[in-house]
């Protein structure tokens, strides 16, 4: 069914592809074995050329299925397309006494993926949907032919910041998170170049924190300790893999990059030039390209 929870915010989006997806969002009430009611979930879908190995995409920390307005058009003009909001971010449901963790996303993901489309699929994950992607892979490798990691996480452990998020800093730190400054600060970061910091952009980054329990949920997943180093599973890994990389990135630097090629058999790394920690929204086509040629 159609989504429509967005709020008054996503009438100031001004970019076509923005304004596209915005229009294209839809939820799926998910049954899953974390509560007895379904959650609703949220994803974009494009139909392509090709059925099979259809493309899922995963976003990062803190965002939504509008990371992927610019790249989910170009991947559909060939193969069926997914941009999937993950439990505990962007529009997907938040419901109270579930669990926002990695194990928890893992499991609303695979029945997601089970209820959507239950074939085997390219799993997309860019930053800590990166993190998610390999995840899943290591434990239903059943479910993913092919596997691409952009600027992913993973690799390194994240700083163990929930043991810092008690009342009242748990609060404190996300209305932090909430500024627009600090948002706009981030994504100056993310970017090599700052002319995409447009406020299009700042407002496609910002809508899914209108949800009513994003603050609760993101605390809950930081204290959960988010993901953890896969360092030493990575070997297990059993889909061929493209690792897409942006050789400014300032988010996560470069180095897990060839960390990651090294560790993951049947692994490419691609490096993006003029491009920070974000290619599928600042170098699209190039990473829409790359993925593409991945599965041909």
């Amino acid at each position: 069914m159609p989504f429509r929870s967005l709020t008054l915010s996503a009438t100031q989006l001004t970019e076509s592809t923005s304004i596209a997806l915005a229009q294209s969002i839809y939820v799926q009430a998910i049954q899953t074995p974390l509560q007895p009611e379904p959650i609703e979930t949220a994803f974009v879908y494009r139909a392509g050329k090709q059925k099979e190995q259809p493309i899922v995409l995963l976003h990062g920390f803190d965002s939504s299925v509008f990371e992927f307005r610019r790249l989910l058009p170009l991947l559909a003009e060939q193969q069926d397309t997914w941009a999937i909001d993950l439990l505990g971010f962007g529009f997907t449901d938040r419901p109270a006494g579930v669990p926002f963790s990695a194990a928890a996303i893992k499991t609303h993901f695979y029945y997601t993926w089970k209820t959507l489309m239950g074939q085997p699929m390219v799993l997309v994950g860019a930053s800590m949907g990166g993190a998610a992607a390999i995840d899943f892979a290591l434990t239903y490798p059943e479910a993913v032919s092919r596997l691409v990691l952009i600027d992913s996480a993973g690799y390194s452990a994240g700083p163990p910041l929930g043991k810092f998020l008690v009342e009242p800093l748990g609060n404190w730190a996300t209305a932090f998170l909430r500024s627009p400054k600090v948002r706009r600060d981030v994504s100056l970061k993310a970017y090599a170049d700052p002319q995409f910091v447009t406020d299009d952009a700042l407002t496609c980054a910002a809508l899914h924190l209108e949800h009513p329990q994003w603050q609760k949920a993101l605390i809950a997943f930081t204290r959960s300790g988010g993901y953890r180093s896969f360092r030493q599973q990575l070997a297990q890994l059993q889909p061929p893999t493209l690792i897409l990389w942006g050789k400014d990135d300032r988010i996560l630097g470069t180095q897990d990059a060839t960390r990651l090629h090294q560790a993951i058999p049947q692994s490419r790394l691609v490096w993006i030039d003029r491009c920070g920690h974000v290619p599928h929204l600042e170098q699209p086509q190039r990473t829409a390209n790359h993925i593409l040629k991945f599965l041909n």
